[in-house]
């Protein structure tokens, strides 16, 4: 299977949110989620969460998975296991 973004490359400044993502075929199924940081203002930190929705509405209290707070480069990797939540149909980053 090819990879999928759930957001391109890009320059994080200030709070944000991804665009919505349909999980298509990978509903209910487990996802090895890969976070890269090229560079980081020393001193500073990223935390990037993921949260989903059954219909692109509704997106919960609380992400469905979170990466620690990163302060440094590298390339970082989590499971995020929707086996039992297979009514998310759509996920973001935030």
């Amino acid at each position: 299977m090819l990879p999928n973004f759930l957001l391109p490359e890009s320059i994080a400044r200030a709070d944000g949110i991804g665009p919505e993502v349909d999980l298509g075929s990978q509903c209910g199924k487990l996802l090895v989620l890969t976070l890269g940081i090229d560079r980081i203002i020393e001193q500073e930190s990223l935390e990037v969460s993921v949260w989903g929705s059954p219909d692109g509405k509704n997106w919960g209290m609380r992400p469905l998975s979170t990466f620690p707070p990163k302060f440094y480069c590298g390339i970082y990797s989590t499971l995020l296991n929707l086996a039992s939540r297979p009514e998310i149909e759509v996920v973001r980053v935030h």
